[in-house]
């Protein structure tokens, strides 16, 4: 019991942070495959469209709730700054998404609404992989002096 112990209190900032980086991007998915399906459904825009004008508007949730809440304790290098950064990744992660929609929609020539939110679902899955490793490497920097870290649930708190 103590080894697990242990090993919680090594990996409980990480824990913690995936599970308020995955929450974040969880409302964020909801929110783009939403926009995605009124963008293209209802208001019947193509499909890539829809998918960046979903991805801008998700994108803009995403990083609020990122930089206040999932990275609050990294060092703050300038919103400004930051939040170039984030779109620039979004960008960059946005081509998982054009890339799976456009070759469903125009190669396999499958245009119905499932199709769409498949491809999609399969994009942003690849894209959530390539944000968290660049968010972490040039978004949200580790801070350079140690920020007390507490975790009252677990009865922890260290330096980070």
């Amino acid at each position: 019991m103590d080894f697990v112990r242990r090993l919680y209190q090594r990996f409980a900032s990480l824990v913690h942070e995936l599970a308020k980086f995955g929450s974040i991007g969880a409302v964020a998915f909801l929110i783009d495959l939403g926009l995605l399906n009124f963008c293209s459904v209802v208001l019947d825009w193509g499909p890539l469209t829809s998918k960046v004008v979903a991805t801008a508007i998700s994108t803009t949730f995403a990083y609020v709730g990122n930089r206040f809440w999932t990275f609050r304790h990294r060092e703050q290098s300038g919103l400004g700054r930051e939040y170039f950064l984030f779109f620039l990744l979004n960008g960059i992660a946005l081509l998982f998404g054009m890339l799976t929609i456009g070759f469903t929609t125009y190669t396999l020539n499958l245009h119905d609404t499932l199709s769409l939110n498949i491809a999609n679902i399969v994009g942003v899955g690849f894209g959530t992989l390539f944000r968290y490793w660049s968010y972490k490497r040039w978004v949200f920097l580790e801070a350079t002096e140690p920020i007390p870290v507490e975790l009252p649930e677990a009865g922890i708190r260290q330096d980070r």
